[in-house]
């Protein structure tokens, strides 16, 4: 059972809450100075409840006394000495002695004196009751005159009396010692009794504090144990809140992370159908170009059809009219105006024909020399990529979109896509506001995919912008190492591009 003055403090500290850092004691060390005075009055008042006993009227209570006036250890072992009786001495006979009254007993002792130690007593009164020598008695013998025999017959009935007080006395001492060893003997076992009763008194006392110290402990130990889950379930509640915050940051990292290559998915698939857009019009221009190209030699084929129809159905009609004419004047002059218009049709003809398949050779002989030209190009080319240049390295050149070298196309496509894909527009964002033209810019890469150098072939007009587009080139080196099959190839490649600033930055 706890204490009454204790147990408010025990609940407040069970009940304080815990922040899982630091373990609160069941107990504090130091209470308010209240506190302390409020306990110490509560231990002097519990001290003294329990130190009273009952029986005694000792200090004025009647039926309580206080511990301290009784021994409660083992009491002393009581020693009675038993002396041999000396050897009865006959006296001389006297003549009418006069017999002594008989000495009254000693009272019985007082209930104090009865609480005192009888071992002491019952020794002294032993060797008090011990028996004195024996007195012998010698007759002087008479010399002068009768008041000597007086003096002799006194003494002698002196000491007969004498002698007859010790034999009472000696009695007495026996009544006594018997009385007294009885007495010791019932103190003895009073003594004996109230020291068993003291001791089962002691040890229900004994068991009955162990009871309530093991009852605080239980108590203590369960609020401790409270207190120990609480903390437990407190840190599990932190751990799980703390877990799942972690697994929302992971979730929302993943969903950022998703987002974010959904959104370059997007810009890639914007700019691919940007491109793809953009080589949809370049193409149907081109066919638009082609096509009004063929419209119009169509046309131009139908005008000087027309023409040469028109033109043949009025020297037809002039040739009608003078035929007519002349064949009023002339029939022979006709005819032979008739063949000479024939002849020289057939002139013309011929000519026209002569014309015609000079033109035609002249066209194939074109035709052949840039073939030849090409020829040569690429040998030339070929040749070149074949031998180291003046440098020791192998270039090779990509000055538009298209090449029978398909490596060399999608390694320069690869570049295009760092550079315009990289959100490098915001470095030259506020330069492509000022009046420039499209820089055309031919870059050497090397194949470990770093830049050997920058070439302008056309400058932008604006010196400032031509050394940002530098630094977004310088920004995205290195552009990764040539595939294998164009690394045997090659060891520098030179790409020629358009640069083209409007809301991102494009390579044509």
């Amino acid at each position: 059972m706890l204490d009454p003055v204790l147990l408010p403090q025990a609940e407040s500290n069970a009940a304080l809450p815990e922040d899982g850092r630091t373990a609160t004691p069941l107990m504090q060390p130091a209470f308010p100075w209240r506190m302390r005075i409020a306990v110490l009055v509560s231990l002097l008042v519990h001290a003294l409840f329990l130190s009273l006993s009952v029986g005694g009227d000792a200090f004025g209570l009647p039926g309580l006394r206080f511990p301290w006036e009784e021994r409660r250890l083992a009491a002393h072992d009581l020693r009675i000495v038993l002396a041999e009786a000396p050897p009865a001495v006959t006296p001389a006979p006297v003549a009418d002695l006069p017999v002594a009254a008989p000495v009254p007993a000693p009272p019985p002792p007082k209930p104090s004196e009865q609480a005192a130690p009888p071992v002491v007593a019952v020794v002294k009164q032993a060797e008090a009751e011990r028996p004195s020598a024996p007195v012998v008695v010698q007759a002087i013998p008479s010399k002068t005159d009768d008041a000597e025999q007086k003096r002799s017959d006194n003494e002698t009935r002196e000491r007969a009396l004498a002698q007859a007080k010790l034999e009472r006395e000696k009695q007495e001492a026996e009544q006594r010692q018997t009385e007294v060893i009885a007495l010791a003997k019932q103190e003895a076992a009073r003594v004996e009794a109230a020291r068993l009763e003291a001791a089962r008194n002691e040890q229900a006392r004994l068991a009955q504090l162990e009871a309530q110290r093991q009852e605080q402990a239980k108590l203590a130990e369960q609020a401790r144990q409270e207190s120990i889950r609480e903390r437990e379930r407190a840190e599990a509640a932190r751990l799980e809140a703390a877990k799942q915050e972690q697994a929302r940051q992971e979730q929302a990292r993943q969903e950022q992370a998703r987002q974010d290559q959904v959104r370059q998915e997007q810009a890639r698939q914007e700019q691919v159908r940007q491109e793809q857009a953009r080589k949809e019009q370049a193409r149907q221009e081109q066919a638009r170009q082609e096509q009004a190209r063929q419209e119009q030699a169509r046309q131009e084929q139908a005008r000087q059809e027309q023409a040469r129809q028109e033109q043949a159905r009025q020297e037809q009609a002039r040739q009608e009219q003078a035929r007519q004419e002349q064949a009023r004047q002339e029939q022979a002059r006709q005819e032979q105006a008739r063949q000479e218009q024939a002849r020289q049709d057939a002139a013309k003809r011929e000519q026209a024909q002569k014309d015609q398949a000079q033109r035609e050779r002249a066209e194939q002989e074109a035709k052949r020399e840039e073939r030849l030209r090409a020829i040569g190009r690429q040998l030339d080319q070929e040749a070149a990529q074949r031998q180291p240049t003046a440098s020791g390295l192998r270039r090779g050149w990509l000055f538009g979109r298209a090449d029978p070298n398909v490596e060399l196309v999608q390694y320069a496509q690869a570049m295009g896509r760092k550079i315009e894909l990289n959100m490098t527009f915001d470095m030259v964002r506020e330069l492509v506001k000022q009046p420039h033209v499209r820089p055309v810019v031919t870059v050497a890469v090397r194949a470990d995919g770093s830049v050997e150098k920058v070439t302008f072939v056309t400058s932008s007009g604006v010196p400032v912008l031509d050394e940002a587009v530098r630094k977004v080139i310088a920004s995205q080196a290195p552009y990764g190492p040539f595939p294998p099959a164009l690394a045997r190839q090659y060891d520098v490649v030179e790409i020629r591009r358009t640069w083209i600033f409007d809301t991102a930055i494009r390579l044509e």
